[in-house]
């Protein structure tokens, strides 16, 4: 079984004679308790081109220390990692494999280089004894076990915070190394310098561009980003980390749209195949998510009633027609990432960044092609929303408002894109389209929380139960769409004032 630990730390250059400074009286330390030496040996892991490494991932199989086993370290910031660990096995364990799915899809993962550490550890505490931070010698050799021939050693420093430690330690301890003559190491992590020092390093450099020029630039640019962060946020999805769903579902539509909006710049023939499964991604992602957010309106709902007009078993009944409705979540989403039908969309989308299908478009001024673009998608929205408020309030009136909420999300996605070429005449219509997205997206939360409550009562009526409380809550419902209906001409108008591109 895996565990996390996030990791906040900082390395340093050090000669091989060199001992960390004395720390005492440094930001609180009263004292650095020496821990002895301790012989680590570790394996690192990667495919042959080094796709983990590429992306700041490092996998390793460690034994020696208090946390022998496999680690996983994952990004979150400059300086901050998470540490997925799991127990000693001769192979990588299925949990972690899964973790780097989206990076690595059938490429195997071997073993490149080992590393051998003599570490000595001092602890550093505070008058009370408690741990502040730990202070860490490395005297490092490395071993290129694939890719190439070399070895290599050096010697570093780590400082490592304590678990809900004051990262302002850090800074105050990187003072008194600087004054002391230590500077940050050069390389991100062990496993770079070793494979730097020991054959060919990573190419960091594989698809990064020059600033963007022409409109098939800037598009680019925006879908490269989008395709990073679906393949990023996939082990956080996995993980079940907060907002991680939604946050990959977001990336799926943006560059949805992106391909649909810039019909004139990427040829629609080769990147609609890509949209139709990012539209499936989304809508499989989606299963759970939609109901919990359902379940969690209407709790709330709930919970907002006096109490005289609660009748009958009706927070049971609601989370008895909740769990029916799951979809056994983490089994089920990591069996949807590890699927053939999402590596292989994973691999077409790298395919159309590797050899975008470009149209004539693509070479032209930016501010002309994408202002066109948006101004497309705006119209559509327009006649979408003035088809809504001709209707009589309704079903066919839910519907309309229905498809204007997805033609908007549409707007406000092109609105972002166009944002590094229009600047704040784009930035606008963002601002604009996001309120006319909350507005249409709260009325269709309404329509699905009245569609909630009438099979909620229908059930509770046929087993005896009172259905009292579920009609007072569709009327509440009734009034929220209706006061959204309302507000909706004015919204508009303003969305309207602020379409200047």
């Amino acid at each position: 079984m895996a565990d996390t630990k996030r990791e906040i730390e900082r390395k340093y250059e050090a000669a091989a004679e060199d001992e960390p400074p004395d720390l005492t009286g440094t930001g609180g330390i009263t004292a650095a308790l020496d821990k002895g030496v301790t012989a680590l040996d570790a394996t690192y892991y990667d495919t042959a081109d080094l796709r983990l490494t590429r992306a700041s991932l490092t996998l390793r199989r460690r034994t020696g220390g208090d946390d022998a086993g496999w680690h996983l370290k994952l990004p979150v910031e400059e300086g901050v990692r998470d540490e997925i660990r799991a127990p000693l096995s001769d192979t990588v364990p299925e949990h972690l494999h899964g973790l780097v799915r989206s990076r690595t899809r059938d490429a195997a993962l071997v073993p490149l280089v080992r590393l051998r550490t003599a570490r000595a550890v001092h602890h550093l505490v505070d008058a009370d004894g408690t741990l502040l931070a730990e202070v860490a010698l490395d005297r490092v050799r490395a071993e290129r076990l694939g890719g190439g021939t070399g070895t290599a050693a050096w010697t570093e420093i780590e400082v490592e915070l304590a678990d809900d430690g004051d990262p302002a330690l850090l800074d105050t301890i990187d003072k008194k190394f600087r004054k002391t003559g230590l500077r940050p190491s050069s390389a991100p992590s062990k496993l770079a310098r070793a494979l730097t020092e020991t054959g060919t390093g990573p190419d960091t450099h594989g698809e990064e561009e020059q600033p963007p020029v022409t409109a098939g630039d800037h598009v680019l640019a925006y879908v490269r980003a989008q395709r990073d962060a679906i393949v990023a946020l996939d082990p956080a999805v996995r993980r079940e980390l907060p907002d991680s769903v939604h946050s990959l579902r977001v990336a799926t539509r943006r560059l949805r749209s992106a391909f649909r909006t810039f019909g004139t710049v990427l040829d629609r023939g080769a990147t609609d195949p890509l949209a139709d499964e990012l539209k499936w991604l989304a809508a499989e992602l989606g299963v759970d998510r939609d109901r919990e957010v359902l379940t969690d309106h209407l709790t709330a709902a709930l919970d907002g009633l006096p109490r005289e007009l609660l009748s009958g078993p009706v927070r049971n009944r609601l989370l008895t027609w909740s769990d029916a409705r799951g979809g056994g979540s983490r089994r089920r989403l990591a069996a949807l990432l590890d699927s053939r039908r999402h590596l292989e969309l994973l691999d077409g989308l790298d395919a159309v960044i590797a050899a975008p299908p470009l149209l004539g478009a693509a070479a032209g001024k930016p501010s002309k092609v994408i202002t066109k673009a948006v101004r497309k998608d705006f119209r559509k929205v327009a006649a979408l929303v003035g088809r809504a408020l001709d209707l009589p309030p309704g079903h066919d009136r839910d519907v309309a408002l229905h498809e204007a909420r997805k033609k908007t999300k549409r707007t406000r996605y092109a609105a972002e894109a166009a944002v590094p070429v229009l600047g704040k005449r784009a930035a606008a219509l963002v601002t604009s389209m996001k309120s006319l997205q909350t507005l249409l997206g709260d009325h269709q939360d309404s329509v699905m929380a009245r569609e909630a409550l009438r099979e909620l009562s229908e059930q509770a009526h046929a087993a005896g139960e009172s259905s009292f409380t579920y009609g007072v809550l569709y009327g509440r419902e009734e009034r929220r769409a209706a006061a959204g209906e309302a507000s909706l001409p004015e919204v508009w108008r303003k969305a309207e004032r602020r379409m200047r591109l």
